[in-house]
């Protein structure tokens, strides 16, 4: 496994470098190189690496995560907040309302397998959009209005409505008994669950730097091990309370930056360098999920459906914009923003097909939302991260000199903190 990742890491590196030098996002490349070499294509990447895939991939999305959580501002979520729980959901029910109306002419699904694969397509990628976000907060790009922020919180939430009500609607579909009211209303409670056990956990972490003051490597240390913690308490309180574990890692970064704005700023500097090694991971391991075969299967029809979808999900992002302070050109960038699709996609598309075997019925249906599932993956999130790469420096105002003044203090004096 480790030859197979020391390979994949100089591949990718190359790769990234390569892509860069043609303007195009170094993601883009990786996400592809992962497809290339995936079990469903080349079959390159160690069998041990890919049974791994799960963890590393889970590690990194922590790490990009936790970097988010340290540039959520107080002031910029005041500027933002109500536009970010509008981008949380509107946008996903507005698409996956379109997915439901057309899949039945289009791909011959019935209203409700047509309902669930709306659900799946109705996610966006924190994996692609968070890391370009905090590229555009780091180069100062849409900060002062809080665009970046904006988007990667809205993003995030969003995966929460999603999958929960993917759950309602796969239950639905196999006909087991759901609680419909106790699963839509355990998406707020469990959003505000986890806002609450991050700022919790986050306030008992300054507590502790601040009283014993360990280097800042042991502090991102800790940070990481509690983080991963947490998602392993999502998972064992799952079947009795909802909590979104990922929420809640950003919540820590975020209570850390109101109480002392430089110890989050060296955190969220040394969790760059992490990045560095977790974004190859992430986002080779998102692309070896990536069966090319099934996704041709969906052929044109789904790529058609696919497309609707999006369009819907443009309205419905520029509806979420309308009354806001921003110019036409930066609700163009938000709405350009919220297009790729991948891990949630990845992960979900074919818990159906699965759910529909284990209850003796017709899998049909199940096995063309795991293709169009696919699909989406292939088509928006190497466009979308390029799209985003390439709109953000042409419609996002640069902040003024003074925003970088934090930042680049913590940086300078991180490199004398070990």
């Amino acid at each position: 496994m480790i030859v197979s990742l020391a390979e994949l890491i100089i591949l990718a590196l190359i790769v990234d470098w390569a892509f860069r030098h043609l303007s195009i996002p170094g993601l883009v490349g990786m996400l592809l190189l992962g497809v290339a070499f995936g079990p469903y294509f080349l079959g390159i990447i160690s069998p041990d690496l890919l049974a791994a895939s799960g963890d590393l991939r889970l590690i990194a999305l922590i790490v990009i995560l936790l970097r988010a959580g340290f540039e959520l501002s107080k002031d910029t979520l005041n500027r933002v907040g109500g536009r970010v729980l509008l981008l949380s959901a509107v946008p996903a029910v507005i698409e996956g309302a379109a997915v439901t109306v057309l899949g039945p002419p289009l791909l011959g699904l019935t209203y409700m397998e047509s309902a669930v694969l709306g659900s799946v397509l109705a996610a966006v990628s924190p994996a692609v959009v968070v890391p370009l976000m905090i590229r555009f907060i780091d180069q100062g790009l849409g900060a002062e209005k809080g665009i970046p922020t904006m988007v990667l919180a809205a993003s995030a939430i969003d995966d929460v409505f999603v999958i929960v009500v993917y759950i309602v609607l796969v239950g639905m579909l196999t006909g087991q008994s759901v609680n419909v009211a106790w699963q839509l209303a355990g998406i707020p409670l469990s959003i505000l669950l986890g806002i609450g056990v991050g700022l919790l956990v986050g306030m008992v972490l300054y507590r502790m730097f601040q009283r014993f003051n360990p280097r800042a490597t042991k502090r991102v240390l800790v940070v990481l091990v509690l983080s991963v913690l947490l998602v392993r308490v999502e998972h064992l309180l799952a079947d009795w309370l909802p909590f979104a574990a990922l929420i809640a890692v950003m919540a820590i970064g975020f209570i850390i930056l109101e109480k002392n704005e430089h110890m989050a700023h060296e955190i969220s500097a040394k969790l760059g360098k992490i990045w560095v090694f977790a974004e190859i991971v992430l986002f080779t391991m998102v692309g070896a999920q990536v069966d090319v075969q099934v996704a041709v299967e969906a052929g044109l029809a789904g790529a058609l459906l696919i497309l609707a979808g999006l369009v819907a999900r443009s309205i419905g992002t520029w509806v979420c914009l309308m009354g806001s302070h921003f110019t036409t050109p930066e609700r163009f960038f938000v709405v350009v923003a919220y297009l790729p699709k991948a891990t949630v996609q990845a992960a979900i598309g074919g818990g159906a097909l699965v759910a529909l075997q284990a209850a003796g019925m017709p899998v049909r249906g199940g096995e063309i939302i795991l293709a169009v599932a696919v699909l989406s993956i292939l088509l928006t999130a190497p466009l979308g991260a390029w799209a985003i790469a390439l709109v953000g420096p042409r419609t996002l105002q640069m902040a003024p000199p003074e925003f970088h003044d934090a930042r680049d203090a913590a940086l300078e004096s991180e490199g004398t903190a070990p």
